[in-house]
């Protein structure tokens, strides 16, 4: 009976960090306005 109430307590943490993390909502982030310069290898 432990098990059970210790994997329904977790379930129940796990969603409300999941419904916080929502409701907070994205990062407001942006890209970078250059672009990343990679170089290719040269061929023997």
């Amino acid at each position: 009976m432990r098990a059970l109430i210790a994997a329904a307590t977790g379930l129940a943490l796990a969603l409300a960090l999941v419904f916080a993390l929502t409701a907070l909502g994205a990062p407001a982030g942006r890209t970078s306005p250059k672009p990343l310069l990679t170089t290719v290898p040269a061929h023997p």
